[in-house]
């Protein structure tokens, strides 16, 4: 396990509740039930090794309306920890017979993502040796007959240490200071580069559902035919980033890379299953498109109890994996799930809806406000935006009524509203800058009023 990776592990569920308050507001259940299933992983790893394998994560499952900060928990819990994280939609599988995807994918997306996740990690712990030995290969291009880069990941044919390439009069070193005070970034240089893949080779099983074997066969058939190169003349500075990314791969132990990636899911992967709602409830003698609801059910469950599915990778473990299901469950209810999968979410909290002083406090107090963004954007313009408390109020009273009385989306609302408020500004700002923009209450409703009272306007624009 990486260092980095260890010492999020061990954060108590006080100071991750703190974390997740940074960015989210209210929902202090959800927050505790996912801060105390975070640090029974690090308690269970100081288990002996026999009882270890014995103890199961505790999943969960989130009850509440859209917009209320289900999805956006689950993430920041998965970056603050830097664990393998993937957001699926349980209404988007189909069991297995039926066309569409299988629920095993979502594992399989998992170790995709681990495993660039780590081999990112590995390259830029590779970033001293690889810039070395970047240097070195530019030096060679730049020096008179010099060699020509390769695009191949194992280096080029006649690849040699620094130490052994000539150094002819101290020029060597003269290209080297030239090079590091950016004297040469415009001299053009001839590179090696990989061509572009053409068309997938094995397009003939796309839309029936076997998106994995395609994805699988079109891996092993480049391995099998790897990518051509080609000459291409580029200036130095885009040839250091060519050379310095393929030079980073060469480095990496991509062995090493899969064993870490596996080991982080099994042990510290997250899955978050949204809408879990749309395939509650039992058949009943219904056809159509409802007609495989349980049987999604039924597939989830070995997933949540832990079984073992193949990837690309290898065999990966599910018995640990965390899975963090959520859901309005406005018309079905947790009950309508089939017993074996409730008992598999042993956690249920519910998610309040946001009131109008949520909203306040959403546009001012998080790290990454709304308020702040936009004030952040059109900084960049030079335009100076102030938003007064006043201001605000009105913004969190209007989003509070276009919820009231047209679809109920959340804090999503927000967005629609600052859009359209800042949307003038925001195409003129390069014209009128610079310049400094108060928000008052009275700006707000000249640009949102006549909006919120006409219902008809209302539906269709905010």
């Amino acid at each position: 396990m990486s260092e980095p990776m260890s010492r999020t592990l061990d954060m108590t569920p006080r100071r991750i509740v703190a974390e997740l308050d940074r960015y989210i507001v209210g929902q202090a259940d959800a927050k505790r039930a996912v801060a105390i299933a975070l640090r029974n992983r690090w308690r269970r790893l100081q288990v002996d090794d026999g009882m270890r394998e014995e103890i199961s994560p505790k999943n969960i499952i989130m009850i509440g309306p859209t917009g209320v900060g289900k999805t956006e928990i689950a993430r920041r819990l998965a970056r603050m920890t830097r664990s393998p994280f993937i957001k699926v939609e349980a209404s988007k599988y189909t069991e297995v017979g039926y066309v569409g995807r299988d629920v095993e994918s979502m594992i399989r997306e998992l170790m995709d993502l681990a495993v660039n996740m780590v081999q990112a990690e590995e390259k830029e712990a590779m970033g001293q040796k690889a810039g070395e030995a970047t240097e070195e290969r530019l030096l060679d291009l730049l020096l008179p007959g010099g060699r020509q880069a390769s695009g191949s990941p194992a280096g080029p044919p006649d690849f040699e240490p620094a130490e052994a390439r000539p150094r002819v009069d101290g020029t060597r070193e003269k290209f080297r200071k030239m090079l590091h005070d950016g004297l040469l970034d415009d001299r053009e240089v001839e590179v090696q580069v990989k061509e572009g893949g053409g068309q997938p080779v094995a397009r003939i099983f796309t839309g029936i559902g076997l998106e994995d074997m395609e994805k699988n066969i079109n891996d092993a058939m480049s391995q099998l035919f790897p990518k051509k190169t080609r000459p291409r003349r580029v200036k130095v500075r885009e040839a250091w980033d060519l050379l310095l990314s393929e030079e980073a791969s060469r480095l990496v132990d991509m062995d090493k890379v899969t064993a870490e990636a596996k080991a982080r899911v099994e042990q510290h992967g997250l899955v978050f299953i949204d809408e879990l709602d749309k395939v509650a409830g039992r058949e009943g003698g219904r056809s159509g498109p409802d007609v495989s609801r349980e049987g999604v059910q039924r597939d989830l469950l070995p997933l949540v109890e832990g079984s073992t599915v193949p990837t690309k990778y290898g065999p990966v473990k599910t018995d640990h994996i965390l899975f963090i299901a959520a859901g309005a469950f406005h018309v079905a209810k947790p009950s309508d799930l089939i017993p074996e999968l409730q008992g598999r979410f042993p956690i249920r909290v519910e998610l309040a809806p946001l009131s109008k002083k949520d909203f306040v406090r959403i546009l001012t107090e998080p790290e990454n406000a709304l308020t702040l963004q936009y004030q952040l954007l059109l900084g960049a313009e030079k335009v100076d935006l102030e938003f007064t408390p006043e201001a605000v109020e009105v913004l969190a009273d209007l989003a509070c009524q276009v919820n009231e009385t047209n679809e109920n989306i959340g804090a999503r609302r927000l967005s629609t509203i600052m859009e359209k408020l800042l949307d003038e500004v925001s195409f003129e700002a390069p014209d009128i800058s610079p310049t400094k923009i108060s928000v008052t209450p009275d700006y707000v409703r000249s640009r949102l009023g006549d909006l919120v009272e006409n219902s008809d306007l209302t539906r269709y624009i905010l």
